[in-house]
Order: structure tokens, then sequence, then C-alpha cells
């Protein structure tokens, strides 16, 4: 995403406190009054020397001091529904933009997951969504009490006490203002590569979270570790940078407070000794300093926040931002009375780069029938089906389902009349239950249990001490390949499709649960359109049609002919048919 301007980024974190609008004006509202507050309590401090102390006027300093003690509750208390409400309006912020990215990453397609990093999308939806938090609610509450305090001091100060001694405050301020300037302006680019360490770092310890196995299976744990500790050097190292850039800068504001301060008592001191002012007014004076000097010392910490805050917004909106390359149409139409014919037309597909991995692919699936795709690894078999439910979409050509352009209607539509069974199977960390149950929206117990037992599932999984309510580890880690890919099938047969898609479903079991689980396929496939990526020949028998694919193309073509299978079609002409069979048959 192009870089954009430091104060647009900034506008458009706040404006995410509009819908709490009510919460931040209360917020401004009581944090305003607590600083006017503070303002007129240095001024009551020099009433209570100058009238009462100076002149022995007991009541008036009872009076005044009791007044100043309501005072400071009043402000205690304002501090308090600011810090409330602060914070009320700056957690919600937080919730909606985490909703936000949440909702748009399953938006995308897959083509924006092949390319983005799993840390990268982690380190966003938290580190960064808590910095914008911190920016919507103590940074820019902060910023407005510093400018309040600073405007209203100098005001009194020059109207109500001495004008050359407010001068010498007037001009420090600028410079604190200019260097908080400079020390933002040099911080933000260090920020965004921090934050960027900072994904690299997530995705490396994800990735050996979720690889342990491997990791510990091939003896790689030192390198693994080794390469941790590295990028964990290279965000070290920039925190460092980021921290002597805070050391260079930090101190000097510090010094220019404490010198304000040191000026008001050597001024104010000569002064009170030519009487031009009062000690009621250096105690003010010297109070309003007491009173600048934590705010002031705050201001180069907000301006990194505010700093930060820009450099991950930019990386925030540069996923909401992102255009979502599979959009549903205005006009879009739900999938109705589904017969289930499939047919695509000149179809070309290209993932990231002009090389097509799908070139003028033509075919049409007929209501029930059972198409096998065929090929050797790279050849497009995958591909196809994952442009039919839109996963992706292609650069020619069309789809069409019943006739319809897959284009033309609901996404949410044309998935739920697909049933997907896919090579590499994911299950949830939750129940065999929720897992089996999962995109299923009304459903009996019954129901459950018959796509079990035809899915081969429900024996063994009644085995399991708490039966369906067994919790399965992470990916279903704590289940063998077989009863995962079982599981998955349960699922798709419970959703009921009318156009089911097995993407080689049988590939993670032996042969005697292949056998069992092919029998229940078959009862599964009847009167259903069936797409089938077919590693094993024991499932080109089932079929109705063969493609053979090769390089993106259809090579061969055979349909079920009389009593000749689309079997001994192929292998009576197809010469990389012939070769795929004899591979499987003899490895």
């Amino acid at each position: 995403m192009k870089q954009k301007n430091k104060f647009f980024i900034l506008f458009r974190c706040l404006s995410f406190l509009k819908p709490y609008l009510k919460f931040t004006v209360s917020a401004i509202f009581t944090s305003v009054s607590a600083r006017i507050i503070a303002i007129i309590i240095p001024l009551l401090i020099k009433t209570i020397i100058d009238r009462g102390i100076k002149s022995g006027n007991l009541e008036l300093i009872i009076f005044n001091s009791s007044f100043l003690v309501g005072l400071s509750l009043i402000e205690s208390f304002f501090n308090f529904l600011t810090g409330r409400w602060t914070e009320k309006a700056s957690q919600n912020v937080a919730y909606d933009i985490r909703n936000k990215l949440h909702e748009k990453v399953h938006k995308l397609s897959f083509s924006f997951h092949d390319q983005t990093e799993s840390g990268q999308i982690l380190t966003r939806s938290i580190r960064d969504v808590d910095i914008i938090r911190f920016l919507t609610g103590r940074s820019f509450i902060r910023l407005l009490e510093i400018l309040v305090l600073v405007i209203g001091i100098i005001t009194v100060m020059m109207i109500k006490l001495n004008k050359l001694l407010a001068l010498s405050v007037v001009l420090i301020i600028p410079i604190i203002a200019f260097n908080a300037f400079k020390f933002g302006r040099q911080f933000r680019p260090m920020s965004m590569k921090i934050r960027e360490k900072e994904e690299d770092l997530t995705t490396v310890l994800e990735q050996n979270l979720r690889g342990s196995r491997i990791v510990k299976a091939f003896g790689m744990e030192e390198q693994e570790i080794n390469k941790f500790n590295r990028y964990n050097n290279e965000l070290l190292e920039l925190e460092i940078k980021s921290e002597r850039l805070r050391a260079r800068f930090l101190p000097l504001m510090n010094f220019l407070i404490n010198f304000s301060s040191l000026l008001i008592l050597v001024f104010g001191g000569y002064f009170v000794i030519l009487k031009k002012i009062t000690i009621g007014e250096l105690v003010a004076f010297t109070s309003y300093i007491a009173l600048l000097q934590l705010p002031l010392r705050r201001f180069g910490m907000i301006m990194s926040f505010i700093t930060q805050a820009a450099a991950s917004g930019e990386r925030i909106f540069e996923i909401l931002d992102l255009d979502i390359d599979i959009k549903e149409k205005k006009d879009a139409i739900d999938l109705k009375n589904v017969k289930g014919e499939l047919e695509l037309k000149n179809v070309t597909f290209s993932y990231f780069t002009d090389f097509h991995v799908l070139e003028n692919v033509s075919f049409k699936v007929n209501p029930g029938e059972i198409i096998a795709i065929l090929g050797i690894t790279g050849s497009g078999k995958t591909s196809i089906i994952n442009l039919i439910p839109r996963f992706y979409e292609p650069k020619e050509g069309e789809i069409l389902i019943d006739g319809i352009n897959i284009k033309d209607l609901k996404i949410r539509s044309l998935r739920s009349n697909i049933g997907l069974v896919l090579q590499e199977t994911l299950l949830f960390a939750s129940t065999i239950r929720e897992n089996i149950l999962f995109g299923v929206e009304n459903y009996n117990e019954s129901d459950l249990i018959h796509a079990s037992k035809i899915a081969n599932v429900h024996d063994f999984i009644s085995d399991f001490p708490e039966g369906y309510d067994t919790v399965v580890g992470e990916k279903g880690i704590t289940l063998s390949g077989g009863q995962k890919q079982r599981i998955a099938i349960a699922r798709a047969i419970l959703k009921n499709p009318k156009i089911l898609i097995l993407d080689d479903a049988t590939s993670s079991v032996d042969t005697e649960t292949e056998s069992m689980i092919q029998k229940s396929l078959n009862k599964l496939m009847k009167n259903r359109t069936c797409i089938v990526i077919a590693q094993r020949l024991s499932t080109v028998r089932l079929a109705d049609k063969v493609l053979v694919m090769d390089n993106g193309k259809i090579v061969d073509y055979a349909e079920k002919t009389g009593n000749l299978s689309c079997h001994e079609i192929l292998m009576g002409r197809s010469n990389l048919y012939k070769e795929i069979f004899y591979n499987q048959l003899f490895n």
C-alpha cells in the first residue's frame, strides 16, 4: 500500500470513536473541567497567602481552604469519570477494529491467504490494535489536557500574574514542541520496522508450534532455535535503537522543563525582593510550573505513542482497504431447486503470474453423474475444484451450475450447495460433534449418527469415553489420518449437498478402511453430481466420465459406454493414463 499522510491515518483511527461519541464527548468535558479546576487552584493558593496569611485573616484562610478541598474532590471525581469513559470508548474501538479485521480476512479470497503469513495477521489483530486503542483513549485525552493546561496557564500568567515571568515559560514551550515533533518524525519509520519484525517473529513462533512434531522428527530443534534467536536479535537491535532515540529526546525535554522552573525561581525571587510580585504570586507561578511538568514530560511519550499508532494504523488499513477479489453482485440470486448440472466453458486460470495453470478447459457433468479427474502433480486438478466454489476467479471463461453463471449467484448460496472433502483434512480444536456439525444449521441427533455410520466413524467415536463430545486436539492431532478423513466425510454427508467434491478423499486411509469408506461413498454419491480427484484407480471405476489432465489442459476424455468402463476405454488409447495406472500399480 502506498504510504499515506500520517495525519490522515490518525484521523481514520480516531473516526472509529464515532459510534461512541457520547462517551468521548463526556470524557472531553470532564477532562477539560478537571484541567480548568487545576488552573484555578494556584490562584486560590495565591489568595490564601496574600490576603489570608499575610493579613492574618483566619476566616478567609478557612473559607478558601475549604473551597480548595471541595474543588480538589470535584477534580478527582472528574478524573475518575474521564478514565472510565475514555476506556469504555477505546476498548470498544479495539473490539470493532478486531471484528472488522476478522471479517475482512474471511471475505478476502484464497489469493490473499496464499501470500500472507498468519503471523502478520496475528500481530496486526493484537499488538497494532492495542496501540490504536491507546491512541483513541489515553493519548488523545492526554494531548487535549496538555493543550488546555498550556493555553490556560499561559493566559492566567499573562493576565492575572506577571507578563515577564510568563514570557520565560512561553519561550520554552515551542522548543519542547519542536523537539517532540522532530522525535516523532524519526520514530515513525522505526516503529514500522519494529512492527514488521514482530510479524516475522510471530510467524516463526507460530510455525514452530504448529510443526513441532515435524521439527522433532527431523531433529531440527537446534536449527529452529537458532532461527528464532536470529529474528529475536534483529527485533532486539531495533528496540535498542528506538530506546536510544527516546534517550536522546526525552531527557532534553525534561531538562527544558526543569530549566523553566529554575528561571521562575531565580527571576521570581528577584521580583519578590524588588516587591514587583507577591509571595503568593511566586507560589502560584511555581505551582503552575509543577502542574505543567508531568504533562510536558508525558508529551514526548505521547508523541511516540501517536507515531506508533500512525504506523499501526497504516498496517491495519493495509488489510481493511484491500479489494475483495471474489465480489458478489448486488442483484445476485439464490441457487434454488438445485439439479446439479455443472459445466466449465473455456476456463483459463492463473494464480499470481502470467503462467496458466488451466488453459481453455471445458467439460460438462449432468445431474447425478460422477466425473473423475486424473493427472500428475501440477496438472491443474486441484485448481478446477477450487474454481467451482469460487475460491478463486477464472481469468477467462465461465462456470455454470444448472445453466447459471456462478458469478450471478450469492456466494453463501453457492457454497451451501457444494460439499467438499479435501485431501488435507482440517479439524478444529473442539468436540467431534462440533466438527461434524460445522456449517450445518438444522439437525437432529439421528441425522448426526446416520451420517457418521455412512462415513464409518460411529463405531470408533462410540468407543471414546465421551463419545461425540470428545475434544480433539488442534487440527485433530489426537486422531489418525483415516479417522480425520472419515469425520470430514461425515461432515459433507450431513450437509447433504447436490454437488460433491472429493479431493482424493480416501488417500489417508489404509486399504481396509478405504474399502469401507468407498462402500459408504457409493451410497453418498447416488443422485449427486460428484467431482472426484482420483489418485487411486479404484475411484475411476465408479466414474461416468474421466478427464485426464496434463499441464493445465484436458489431454484425454472418456465417457462410460455400454459395458465399457472409462478405465477400459482409456487403457486402450491414452499413454498418460497407462503411465498413471502402472505407476500406482507397482508403487
